[in-house]
């Protein structure tokens, strides 16, 4: 198989009609390590908006079981990606995360701003370090892909193109990133976690790389104080550089999908699907984390 003939490919097929085909051949031929690193940012920034923050914070999910939280994240949406929405697997996957949000008093509005996070971050870090950018039949398949998964969550008022998206995720960033004391405890977390997959004396100049790759809205929300010029422009040119090893080697001809990824480290001995997530606390009805007055959650 030639570099360009998955792409060839791809663009022979309805981006509508096959849309999570496609999407798969992106995240597990094509991007698989770019759409990982995309996705991880896609979440992280998330908790600048501190309706989401805080109640992550409160549940202590990402802040006491950071590793499990992010192993069962991801291997539940990438479930629905592997064996798509019709299958025991992926249905099984989306009741799990279904099940959960819904123990907790999650505001529409937030739900659709992470969906648009999915749709929106994997384009955006192609355009700018993947071996090439994603074409337009990847981006309209990666919407409709998620508007699926949108609809099978019951999130209302769902965006129809990228651009929706796209238009959705800035206007809701724009509008609601801000300070949050628990969300900058899930925040440092999360870098910790990420730092914690590489040897110890690393872990420093780790946490300086993953800030460069941040931008500026989402580093005054957490209070980071910027990365020197010259550390973003080293760090982003690592990784499009990167890229540009990626375009010359063989393409991938077998799938590398999320339980395959090292950094993976908390079922060693394997997992159910139904076994993942968070599970609703004993004895309490409803959300089971107190929200401040005024809280996007409540």
């Amino acid at each position: 198989m030639k570099r360009f003939e998955r792409l060839a490919q791809i663009r022979r097929m309805d981006p509508y009609e096959n849309a999570s085909e496609i999407y798969r051949l992106s995240a597990a031929y094509e991007f698989p390590w770019d759409f990982t690193r995309a996705l991880e940012l896609a979440l992280y920034r998330t908790y600048a908006v501190p309706s989401i923050g805080s109640l992550l914070a409160e549940t202590a999910e990402l802040t006491d079981r950071a590793q499990k939280r992010y192993d069962d994240t991801s291997l539940l949406l990438d479930a629905v990606v592997e064996h798509g929405f019709g299958s025991e697997q992926g249905r099984t996957a989306i009741r799990r995360i279904n099940q959960m949000h819904g123990s907790y008093d999650i505001s529409n509005d937030d739900m659709r701003y992470v969906l648009c996070t999915f749709v929106v971050m994997p384009k955006r870090w192609t355009d700018a370090y993947a071996w090439r950018r994603m074409s337009r039949h990847e981006i309209v398949a990666a919407a409709v892909h998620y508007r699926t998964l949108g609809r099978h969550m019951g999130i209302r008022d769902l965006p129809q193109t990228y651009e929706e998206f796209e238009d959705c995720l800035d206007t809701y960033e724009e509008a609601h990133f801000a300070w949050d004391e628990g969300a900058r405890r899930v925040s440092d977390a999360t870098l910790d976690l990420m730092a914690s997959w590489y040897p110890r004396p690393l872990a420093p100049l780790l946490r300086a790389a993953t800030l460069a790759l941040l931008d500026d809205p989402l580093l005054r929300a957490f209070r980071y104080p910027s990365p020197h010029p010259a550390t973003r422009a080293w760090v982003r040119r690592a990784v499009r550089a990167r890229g540009r090893v990626v375009r010359l080697l063989p393409p991938r001809r077998a799938p590398h999908f999320a339980r395959q990824n090292w950094e993976i480290k908390g079922y060693p001995n394997g997992y159910r699907l139904a076994d993942l997530g968070t599970r609703p606390v004993p004895g309490v009805a409803g959300c089971p984390v107190r929200h401040r007055q005024g809280s996007a959650a409540e």
